[in-house]
């Protein structure tokens, strides 16, 4: 089973109903900070009996991840908004273990791994509200690549990448003028997958064109039989960033 195969229920439920409140001018902004995660969870090929903890068999510990992002919001209607974000995961760890994975005994001496996982999110969105109460919906097409190397004496390599369509909605309030306290969601379930993308946070946007936000955000992937494998994995933390605004 391919997440991909999916899209077309989550395409039309985004933009069946004609959305076309726009932004009052034409913005835009770019930007980039720190996520500073925690992993948890397991993951295993569909053939193994047991599943790889990440923590106890893999030793991840918290890591600092970069991300950025551009906005483009303007008056014309009919045409959604459109943000690019861009998140890296890297996790890596080393230390004396036992377990198998796709069939190979690794340990009982030191096994070290390397995983990569990027996110790509093009976002469509119409700002359905936008004054003291924010409301966006809109559909997020997310392009998830992972690749990791597990090594002790027998070495796992494997890729992934799937470009899949996730419902987007965004929730806001503005107590003060250029303030905004939000709560962000991505969501995909089909097939006993899902994936999911949470933040919230708080944003201030200065006279001087630059703006500051901070937050915390999580990523959680499970994946039932995709690509031969199953994985319930946990990605959170606080994270802070700058951007500028035109």
């Amino acid at each position: 089973m391919k997440l991909k195969k999916l899209s077309y229920l989550a395409l039309s439920a985004a933009f069946i109903s004609p959305l076309t409140v726009t932004a009052d001018t034409l913005s835009v902004s770019v930007g980039g900070g720190a996520w500073n995660e925690s992993s948890s969870g397991n993951f295993q090929k569909t053939t193994d009996l047991l599943a790889v903890d990440v923590k106890d068999n893999l030793f991840w510990g918290d890591e600092s991840q970069g991300y950025f992002f551009a906005t483009l919001e303007h008056p014309v209607p009919i045409l959604p908004n459109v943000r690019l974000l861009y998140t890296k995961l890297d996790q890596s760890g080393s230390g004396d273990t036992s377990f198998v994975f796709d069939g190979k005994p690794f340990g009982p001496t030191t096994v070290s791994n390397d995983f990569k996982i990027e996110t790509t999110d093009l976002i469509a969105y119409y700002e359905v509200l936008d004054n003291v109460v924010s409301l966006d919906l809109g559909l997020n097409i997310r392009n998830l690549k992972a690749d990791y190397t597990i090594v002790n004496g027998s070495t796992v390599t494997d890729t992934f990448d799937e470009t899949v369509p996730m419902l987007y909605a965004l929730v806001g309030g503005s107590p003060l003028p250029d303030l905004i306290i939000s709560g962000e969601l991505s969501y995909l379930a089909y097939s006993g997958s899902t994936i999911s993308d949470f933040t919230a946070k708080v944003a201030y946007t200065t006279n001087f064109f630059v703006g500051f936000e901070a937050g915390y955000r999580q990523q959680k992937f499970e994946f039932d039989d995709v690509s031969g494998t199953n994985a319930k994995l946990d990605f959170s933390g606080v994270f802070a960033g700058a951007y500028l605004k035109f």
